[in-house]
C-alpha cells in the first residue's frame, strides 16, 4: 500500500459512534498500545477504529485476542515482536517457526498483515545486533509457512530517530557510529527485498526538549513558510524533515533510493506536563500529519512520494510512566475522543 493513492473507502456498513463507517485517509494508521488495565475489549477497539475510518494498525507485540478480532476486518496489521524475544528469535530458527505458526499463520486467512516488526527502538543499543538475524529467521519461518514470499507477509524493525547522528540539515542525515554497524546490513536487507523501515519520528520531542529554539508552528506543521533552507529544498515542518534525514542517512549507508520509510509512530500530547502538551498543539499536529499524508505531496526528498504513517497512540495508556507519556491518546479508555481527528480529511494540507 506504500505508494499507492492514499484515499480508501470503509465500506463494511459498520454502525457506530457517528452512525457510520466513513472515509477513510488510506496510509493513515494507529498505533494500538496496551499498556493499561482499563481498556475496552479488542472487538470494541477494532469496531472504532472502523467507524472512525482507520485503515491499519500497529500492534507492539502480538496478542492472540487482538489478532481474533482482527479476523474479516479489511485492517491493515503491523505485528511486532517483543524486544525481549529477540535474542531467541534471532539464534534459533524453530522459536521463530513457533512464532509465526502461533500468532501468524493462524490467523493469516482472515487477517491483513501488511508486515512484521522485529523489535522496537532496540538501535543502537545491546539488543541491535540480534535485529537483522531475527529478522531473517521470521521471514524464512513465514516462507516455510506458505505466507512470506510474492505479495506475502514482509518482515522489517521499527527505529526512533536515536539511530541518527546527524539529522541537521535534512540533507546531512547520517546513522551514527554506535547504529550503522546495524543500519547498514538492515537497510541492504530491507532494499533487496523493496520492504520499508519503520521510523519513529516525534517533532514533539525536539520541540519539547528546546521551545526557545524550535519554532512551535514548525513542529505542529502549521508554519506559513519554510523554516529551514536546505540546499534546494524547503522545510516547513519538522515532520518532513526528520523524515528526510531518515532518507539522507540510509543513502549514506548505500542503500538506493528506492528504500521507502514507513513513519511508525507519530503523535503529540494532549497534557501530561511538558512544554507544549495541550489539547489543542495534540488536535493540530495529528490533524495536520493526516491532512499532509492525504495530500500526497511527500516530502522535499521525495516529492509526490506519499508518506504513510501510524498516529501515537489510539488510547491514553494509565500504566505508562506518569507525565506525557499518558497522554497520547486520541481516546479515552471510555472510548470517547480526546480531541477529534478527522480520518476523512480531504486531500490539501
Amino acid at each position: 500500500m506504500v505508494g499507492l493513492p492514499r484515499l480508501t473507502l470503509l465500506t463494511d456498513g459498520l454502525s457506530f459512534l457517528h452512525g457510520s463507517a466513513s472515509h477513510g485517509v488510506e496510509g493513515i494508521g494507529v498505533n494500538y498500545g496496551m499498556i493499561a488495565n482499563n481498556l475496552p475489549s479488542p472487538d470494541k477497539v477494532i469496531a472504532l477504529c472502523k467507524a472512525r475510518g482507520i485503515t491499519d494498525v500497529r500492534l507492539f507485540h502480538p496478542d492472540t485476542a487482538v489478532l481474533a478480532a482482527l479476523q474479516g476486518s479489511g485492517l491493515g496489521v503491523v505485528l511486532g515482536t517483543l524486544n525481549e524475544d529477540l535474542a531467541r528469535l534471532a539464534s534459533d530458527p524453530s522459536f521463530a517457526a513457533s512464532w509465526v505458526q502461533t500468532y501468524v499463520q493462524p490467523f493469516a486467512g482472515a487477517v491483513r498483515f501488511r508486515y512484521v516488526a522485529a523489535g522496537n527502538e532496540v538501535i543502537p543499543g545491546d539488543l541491535a545486533s540480534h535485529v537483522l538475524p531475527a529478522m531473517q529467521n521470521l521471514e524464512s519461518a513465514l516462507r516455510a509457512a506458505g505466507l512470506g514470499d510474492g505479495d506475502g507477509v514482509r518482515v522489517t524493525t521499527a527505529v526512533s530517530t536515536s539511530v541518527l547522528g546527524s539529522s541537521y540539515p535534512p540533507s546531512q542525515g547520517a546513522f551514527s557510529e554506535a547504529a550503522l554497524p546495524s543500519m547498514a546490513p538492515i537497510a541492504s536487507f530491507l532494499a533487496s527485498r523493496s520492504t520499508p523501515l519503520l521510523a519513529n519520528v516525534y517533532p514533539y520531542f525536539a520541540y519539547s526538549a528546546d521551545p526557545s529554539s524550535v519554532p512551535l508552528d514548525y513542529a505542529l506543521l502549521q508554519s506559513a513558510s519554510a523554516a529551514v533552507t536546505d540546499g534546494g529544498a524547503s522545510y516547513g515542518n519538522m515532520f518532513d524533515a526528520i523524515v528526510d534525514a531518515v532518507y539522507a542517512a540510509l543513502e549514506r549507508a548505500g542503500a538506493p533510493p528506492g528504500l521507502e520509510v514507513v513513519v511508525s509512530e507519530t503523535g503529540w500530547p494532549s497534557g501530561g506536563g511538558g512544554a507544549g502538551a495541550s489539547v489543542g498543539n495534540a488536535a493540530a499536529y495529528v490533524n495536520n500529519v493526516v491532512r499532509h499524508v492525504a495530500s500526497g505531496r511527500g516530502t522535499p526528498r521525495r516529492p509526490g512520494k506519499a508518506v504513510e504513517a501510524f498516529v501515537f497512540a489510539m488510547f491514553n495508556e494509565n500504566q505508562k510512566p506518569e507525565g506525557v507519556e499518558q497522554h497520547f491518546g486520541l481516546f479515552q479508555p471510555d472510548m470517547t475522543e480526546v480531541y477529534h481527528v478527522d480520518f476523512t480529511a480531504a486531500s490539501s494540507s
